[in-house]
């Protein structure tokens, strides 16, 4: 790129922040220097390939999706929390957001992500111990009782009934008197990687895609603001993917759910910016900061160059992310403090939208008061102590920065290239990139170079190549064992209880009416939404409609693979 060019994208770029909001903050170093809101190029000089680094807030978003970078407004506070009962939780989201915090994200226990109820027979010794149970609309009144879900943006971490537990979000923000057109926030819904890692689904994946469609149509037309898919990587990654794996396999599944919107009619400028992004990010610092910048690059490429978008905001790849959980160590946790805050560090530097801190002691449960809020002032340290957010993308048009970055986009595109030639050379019904996909869960296709990927690492780690501090090198220490948070039996016992006194206190025969109603509309191309949302303001718990729903469709058995 020539001198000219450079400088009059400059020019472009300093129009843009000159007209956009900034924070009101100081933006000096700690010993009062002001600092550039950007860096690029020396005046005059040109910068070959400079048009793929480009400037924040400009096609190719190599440096970001604003001008003002975090000058703006700085990341989300989003802290991932759930256990126990809803109560219980709700407590926990109050102490997030009194200290700070600015946005919820629910985890859910093994029943709720399995489509049962706590009663059934399978959820015996789960409920409440890895998330929060949620059996019907009433756990969700009151996991957020006293919170108003029209002014909090709130992150659901469910895939297989992401559609039945959203609609009970829904229903509860519509009993807190909300306009549920406004309403904004995230869930999951995002099926490919549980059948590529995670392993959470309930039945073959076009019955599920079938519902992902329809939940698609009904937020652009409905609730235009809330975003009904976040595409996860952070799975795939904690399975024992490589970074250009994890964001080659997230992206892919991403231009399936774009091909699934248009293969329904829909625009993808109105839709496009409904999906967002959900990444790990993992101890190797550069790496992540290049693979962050690397998918936003490739995301507005392809969305402009192979599947037509033209809005800006469709162009724009928006993510979550989440400090990887498998780097952290049983063996001396207290350094996974440290961990956690280089891996935050390599989010933000990354341009992360939002983030998550994994708390010292999730190795060992889910994490205390006490651990919860260490996580939590990490990301408050980096966002108001280091200075940061003062300069968008610091590290753009360093030579290594740069060259990893190119080097995972060239890692991944050849990935996509071998998805799109599993889906062999006829047409689908959705699209080119689903057609692999779908093949590639088939044959076993992901899950084996993710197996190999993690092979090959485990064989570095016992010969020593890799280090893991506390587990193969400096295992001495002196620090003592933590104490631990442990969910109490009662938890089901009493889940069991108030689910067994809600169900006498219902109307069963219109329980029964309105999910039969729902599975009549599931053999019509009719949009299922609006008779679930009815099945669950009867009060029909999450286990009844997805049981009729298995009734109708069937389960999903992984084929055996030796």
């Amino acid at each position: 790129m020539n001198a000219d060019e450079i400088a009059a994208g400059r020019a472009r770029w300093q129009a843009r922040y000159d007209a956009a909001r900034k924070r009101d903050a100081d933006f000096t170093t700690l010993s009062g220097i002001p600092v550039e809101p950007v860096y690029g190029p020396p005046e005059g000089v040109a910068y070959p390939g400079f048009d793929r680094i480009g400037w924040p807030g400009e096609f190719p978003y190599t440096r970001g999706l604003y001008p003002t970078g975090y000058r703006g407004r700085t990341w989300t506070i989003r802290q991932f929390a759930g256990f126990g009962n809803a109560r219980q939780t709700n407590e926990r989201y109050k102490m997030i957001l009194g200290a700070g915090g600015g946005g919820l994200s629910v985890a859910f226990d093994m029943p709720t992500l399995m489509g049962r109820d706590s009663d059934d027979p399978q959820s015996l010794g789960e409920v409440g111990h890895c998330g929060v149970a949620v059996d019907s609309a009433t756990d969700m009144e009151v996991l957020f009782d006293g919170i108003d879900l029209a002014a909090v943006t709130t992150s659901m971490t469910i895939s297989g009934p992401a559609v039945p537990v959203f609609c009970m979000y829904l229903v509860a923000a519509e009993r807190q008197g909300a306009d549920l057109s406004t309403l904004d926030g995230t869930l999951q819904t995002d099926i490919f990687k549980e059948y590529i890692a995670q392993k959470e689904w309930l039945f073959d994946p076009e019955p599920h895609l079938r519902l992902i469609g329809d939940l698609m149509e009904y937020c652009a037309t409905e609730i235009p603001r809330y975003k009904p898919l976040s595409v996860s990587g952070y799975h795939i990654r904690e399975a024992g993917s490589t970074a250009a794996q994890e964001l080659a396999y997230t992206l892919a599944d991403g231009f399936g759910y774009v091909e699934l919107g248009l293969s329904r009619g829909l625009d993808v400028n109105v839709f496009a910016p409904g999906l967002s992004f959900f990444f790990d990010s993992h101890v190797d610092f550069f790496e992540e900061i290049a693979k962050f910048r690397a998918a936003r690059r490739i995301w507005a490429r392809w969305l402009r160059d192979v599947y037509g978008a033209t809005s800006e905001k469709a162009l724009w790849l928006r993510f979550h992310t989440q400090t990887a959980g498998v780097s952290l160590t049983a063996q001396q946790p207290v350094n996974n403090v440290v961990r956690t805050a280089v891996e935050a560090l390599a989010a933000v530097l990354g341009g992360t939208n939002s983030l998550h801190t994994n708390a010292l002691d999730e190795t060992l449960a889910l994490p205390t008061d006490e651990s919860a809020e260490i996580a939590l002032r990490t990301q408050q340290v980096l966002m108001e102590e280091t200075g940061v957010t003062n300069v968008a993308d610091p590290l753009g048009g360093s030579w290594y920065v740069e060259a990893l970055t190119d080097r995972i986009e060239a890692e991944a595109e050849e990935i996509f290239a071998r998805i799109k030639q599993l889906g062999g050379e006829g047409p689908h019904a959705i699209g080119p990139m689903t057609s692999g996909i779908l093949r590639g869960i088939e044959d076993g296709w992901f899950t084996g170079h993710i197996a190999e990927s993690a092979f090959v690492y485990q064989q570095a780690l016992e010969k020593g190549d890799k280090k893991i501090v506390g587990v193969n090198c400096h295992t001495g220490t002196i620090a003592k064992d933590l104490e631990i948070l442990r969910i109490s039996h009662e938890v089901e016992v009493e889940q069991r209880r108030a689910l067994a006194e809600r169900k006498t206190g219902r109307d069963d025969a219109a329980v029964r009416a309105a999910v039969e109603k729902m599975v009549a509309v599931s053999r019509t191309g009719e949009n299922m939404i609006p008779a679930m949302l009815d099945a669950v303001r009867a009060e029909a718990t999450l286990g009844e409609i997805c049981d009729a729903l298995r009734a109708e469709w069937g389960v999903y058995r992984e084929p055996a693979r030796f």
